[in-house]
């Protein structure tokens, strides 16, 4: 298991992308690319639009309180996490693996699904599109790039390694 010390979490503050308060501003920019969304109310927008994304990461919270969305994922692989907040739990890093090998499936995280846009990057190819909400603020999109790829890895190297 991965975990975010108290005093690296300020770098995951900024969001790590580009942040749109309008989700209809993001349907031609995502046009024809893979899509990860990480988050119940992005993923729940994506889907009343008729866009399934390749792979969903969801927990069934928003803002830390029970999300009153419930996404319909009809015939998708779903597959189930423990993470806890403020980690990277290998159960995690294990289920983000099993959904890119059986795209198109959803990541169902019993605990907190936030910190998996750092794995996800980390795994997603080039050119491919992650979104996740930005409480209050809007979604943001985020291109997977060879810069987000390194930024991604700095971000990952910032938790501590520990042992369960």
């Amino acid at each position: 298991m991965f975990i975010l010390p108290e005093e690296n979490r300020i770098f995951f503050q900024k969001p790590f992308g580009r942040i749109y308060s309008n989700f209809n501003e993001i349907l031609p920019l995502i046009e024809g690319k893979k899509i990860y969304t990480v988050g119940d109310v992005v993923t729940h927008s994506m889907l009343k639009r008729g866009i399934v994304p390749d792979i969903a990461i969801v927990d069934h919270l928003t803002k830390r309180e029970p999300c009153s969305i419930n996404p319909d994922f009809g015939d998708l692989k779903i597959i189930r996490a423990d993470n806890p907040r403020g980690t990277i739990t290998d159960d995690l890093l294990d289920a983000i693996e099993q959904a890119f090998e059986n795209v198109p499936a959803v990541v169902d995280v019993n605990g907190e699904e936030d910190l998996a846009v750092i794995p996800v990057i980390l795994r997603a190819p080039i050119g491919s599109i992650i979104l996740y909400g930005q409480p209050d603020e809007g979604v943001v999109l985020r291109e997977v790039t060879g810069d987000s790829k390194i930024k991604g890895r700095q971000l990952f190297d910032l938790f501590v390694r520990v042992q369960r």
